[in-house]
């Protein structure tokens, strides 16, 4: 599935990016998977094999109404394919390539209080500096990471939280038992 998302994701960004779409298409994308992650009976409609084909193009072109025609045509070409239930890995495979193409990197910090906004900046414009590219920060609070700080810089994850401290001593202490 992974495969096919990708393959489908990266038709959908060429031709945004052909069409000089490439930002309304990403979030015209991202309103429509979100809107049928968050309504149960969009699912139904769309997911399901009760319903054909035909009818599920008409509800896309209600649904999305005013949407760009490239991406209208896309969504009805999965509905033709039965396609429509891999719209969720699309639009995470046209996110990677979105920020890849505009060289952003996604940084979750995870700490146990609310962080300053001035500390979330300097921690932001570090990564920047190192990596070259621009950073989209998101926090997170978690009370169960007790200190410190959890970050996920793109798809790796640093851990340097008291609460990883105390299971790496754990486990020390356990295999020295």
């Amino acid at each position: 599935m992974e495969e096919l998302a990708e393959v489908y994701s990266r038709s959908l960004f060429e031709v945004a990016q052909e069409q000089g779409a490439l930002d309304d298409i990403r979030e015209q994308l991202g309103q429509f998977a979100d809107a049928v992650s968050e309504d149960r009976d969009l699912q139904v409609f769309f997911f399901s094999p009760y319903f054909s084909s035909q009818e599920k193009k008409d509800g896309i072109s209600k649904a999305v109404e005013g949407a760009n025609e490239y991406f209208v045509r896309f969504l009805e070409m999965l509905a033709e394919r039965h396609r429509l239930p891999v719209i969720f890995r699309i639009h995470k495979s046209f996110e990677k390539l979105w920020e890849d193409e505009n060289k952003v990197l996604p940084v979750t910090i995870t700490s146990a209080i609310e962080l300053d906004e001035t500390t979330i900046k300097e921690i932001g414009d570090k990564i920047a500096d190192q990596t070259g590219r621009k950073v989209e920060v998101e926090t997170d609070v978690d009370p169960d990471v007790l200190g410190g700080l959890v970050m996920r810089v793109g798809d790796t994850v640093l851990d340097a939280s008291i609460r990883m401290r105390l299971e790496r001593l754990r486990k020390q202490v356990a295999t020295a038992a």
